[in-house]
C-alpha cells in the first residue's frame, strides 16, 4: 500500500568469485640468526577482561541499539523516496517507517520488546521529518534552551538551571546534517567559510550554530525556545516575579506613555517582561515591532512586524535594525518596540523617542539601571557620532522614561529586581531614582532565594501624569516594605 514512498530502485546482488585455493608452501628452514630471535619472542594473550573494563549487560544493550539506529537511519536514507513523502500524511508515512524498520529487525535477526521498538520507530521518523535527537527537547514544555557542545554533550535548562540530558548524536556528520536541514530551510548555509549563522526554526525558536574551525571540539549550537503560551502580568504575578503593586505601576506607565527599557542579562527574561508589558498597550494603536529573530509576541490588531536579514553568500541584501528602523519612522506608527538595541540603531532608537513616538521600548543587555545608562552611552559612541559627553546624556534622560531591570537569580528563579525611573539632568550625571527593588535576605537550605519585593518609599516623578490619563495610583503602592519573620 505505501511502497509508492520507496524509491524504485533494484539493489544489484554481488557475485562472489569462489577464492583461489593457493599452495602450501613448505616451510623455510630459518637461519641462525632468525633462530635467536624466534627463540626470545613470546606470545602474548589477549587480556582477560576484568569486571572493572568489562561492559555491562546494560552497556552492551545501549550500544547494540545505537549501531541499530546508525543502520536503520542509513536503511530509510536508502529506501524512501523523500521527495514523494512530502505529499503523504503523517499517518502513512510513520506507518511505512515502521515497515522497513521492521523487515530491517527481521532480516539482521534483532528482537526488541514493545518500549524499544516504539521509541526506534519514532526517533526514526523524526530523523527524516524533523530534527532527529532534538525533537522531543523541542516539544518538552520544561525545556527553555538546548545548548550543544558537540555530539555527544546536549544541555537543557529546566526551571532556570542547566543540566546535561541523555540525548546524544551518533556522531559529528549527523549533528552537522541536522544543522545544515536547519540553515538550508530558510535559504542560509554554514561551512568551512562561513562558520557561523543565526536563523529561526518553524515554530518560531531561534537558532545560532557555529561549526569547524571556528568550533574547536565539534559543533556548537544553542536554540531558545519559542513560547506558544505567552505569560502575561497575572500569571508572572503568580509565579512571583513581581507584585500586584508593580504590576499597577507598570500597567500605568505603559499606558500613559512612557519610554522604556527593559535591562538584564542573558536568560533573565527580558523578552517575556517586554511581551507581558505590550499586554497595557491600547488594541487601537499602531505598533511597529523590529528584531534580529522575531520572538515577540504582541497581540494587538495593528501590528507592523519587521526582521533584519544578514547578508547572502555574496555578502551582500543585508538588512540591519537600523533600516528597519528607519523605515518604521516612516510608517507613521504609535509606538515603536525594538527587541534588542545592541549597535547603531541605539541613534534612532533614541530619536524617535524624542520625536514624537512616546511609549516606545526595547531591551538592552545589562546589570543594573545604572549599568543600563551606561551601555547606551558606550552604543552611541561606537556609531561614530561626534557629540559631547553632556550632549549624549541628555539625549538619553530625555528620551528614556523608566528603566525595569529583571535578573535570573542563583536557584534559577527570575524576578524583577528594580523599577527605576529618570529623573533628568543632575549637571553632568543622569539623575536616577529607583521607585521598586527586590530585597534578598540570603538563601534556604534548600538552595532557595529569600527575599522580598518592597517600595523605597519615593513617590513617582509621573503621578501627575498618571493621573491625567485616569490612572490615580494609591499612595499605599509606595509604601516601604518590611521581610516577613
Amino acid at each position: 500500500m505505501f511502497k509508492r514512498y520507496q524509491k524504485k530502485t533494484t539493489k544489484p546482488v554481488a557475485v562472489v568469485a569462489p577464492a583461489a585455493v593457493e599452495e602450501p608452501v613448505a616451510p623455510t628452514a630459518p637461519r641462525a640468526e632468525e633462530k635467536k630471535v624466534v627463540a626470545k619472542v613470546k606470545p602474548v594473550a589477549p587480556a582477560a577482561p576484568t569486571k572493572d573494563n568489562a561492559p555491562s549487560r546494560e552497556e552492551r544493550r545501549a550500544q547494540k541499539l545505537r549501531d541499530l539506529r546508525m543502520d536503520m537511519h542509513t536503511r530509510l536514507l536508502e529506501d524512501l523516496n523523500l521527495g514523494a513523502i512530502e505529499q503523504a500524511t503523517e499517518a502513512e508515512l510513520r506507518t511505512e517507517i515502521a515497515a522497513i524498520c521492521a523487515d530491517a529487525l527481521q532480516e539482521i535477526g534483532m528482537v526488541l520488546n514493545k518500549q524499544e521498538r516504539t521509541e526506534l520507530f519514532s526517533e526514526m521518523y523524526d530523523e527524516v521529518t524533523g530534527l532527529g535527537p532534538l525533537e522531543p527537547l523541542l516539544k518538552e514544555e520544561a525545556v527553555n534552551d538546548i545548548l550543544i557542545n558537540g555530539p555527544y554533550q546536549i544541555f537543557v535548562e529546566r526551571d532556570g538551571k542547566l543540566e546535561l540530558s541523555g540525548v546524544r548524536f551518533r556522531d559529528d556528520k549527523h549533528l552537522l546534517r541536522v544543522i545544515d536541514k536547519i540553515v538550508s530551510a530558510v535559504g542560509r548555509r554554514v561551512d568551512e567559510s562561513n562558520p557561523y549563522v543565526d536563523a529561526r526554526l518553524a515554530d518560531g525558536s531561534r537558532f545560532n550554530a557555529m561549526v569547524s574551525p571556528i568550533a574547536v571540539d565539534g559543533a556548537l549550537v544553542s536554540i531558545r525556545k519559542f513560547k506558544k503560551e505567552k505569560l502575561s502580568i497575572d500569571k508572572l504575578v503568580a509565579f512571583g516575579a513581581f507584585t500586584d503593586e508593580m504590576a499597577a505601576y507598570l500597567h500605568a506607565a505603559v499606558a500613559c506613555r512612557l519610554n522604556i527599557i527593559v535591562s538584564g542579562g542573558t536568560g533573565s527574561g527580558k523578552t517575556t517582561t517586554l511581551n507581558a508589558l505590550s499586554g497595557f498597550i491600547d488594541d487601537a494603536e499602531r505598533i511597529a515591532t523590529i528584531e534580529d529573530t522575531a520572538e515577540l509576541q504582541l497581540q494587538q490588531t495593528h501590528l507592523a512586524r519587521m526582521e533584519s536579514r544578514p547578508p547572502n553568500v555574496e555578502g551582500k541584501g543585508a538588512v540591519s535594525q537600523r533600516d528597519c528602523l528607519k523605515n518604521a519612522l516612516r510608517m507613521r506608527p504609535d509606538r515603536i518596540i525594538v527587541g534588542e538595541t545592541r549597535g547603531d540603531e541605539v541613534i534612532d532608537m533614541l530619536q524617535a523617542m524624542n520625536t514624537g513616538h512616546d511609549g516606545s521600548m526595547t531591551t538592552i543587555h545589562a546589570n543594573s539601571a545604572r549599568d543600563a545608562v551606561a551601555r547606551l552611552e558606550n552604543m552611541i559612541a561606537m556609531t561614530g557620532v561626534e557629540m559631547p559627553l553632556r550632549a549624549m546624556r541628555s539625549q538619553i534622560a530625555s528620551a528614556v522614561n523608566l528603566i525595569v531591570q529583571v535578573k535570573r537569580l542563583q536557584d534559577g528563579s527570575r524576578r524583577m529586581v528594580s523599577i527605576t525611573e529618570v529623573a533628568g539632568m543632575e549637571g553632568e550625571v543622569i539623575s536616577l531614582q529607583e521607585i521598586f527593588r527586590y530585597h534578598i535576605n540570603g538563601t534556604g537550605k534548600d538552595g532557595k532565594i529569600d527575599g522580598f519585593f518592597t517600595a523605597t518609599g519615593l513617590r513617582s516623578l509621573y503621578s501627575e501624569r498618571f493621573a491625567q490619563w485616569g490612572f490615580d495610583l494609591p499612595s499605599s503602592i509606595y509604601t516601604v516594605q518590611q521581610a516577613a519573620e
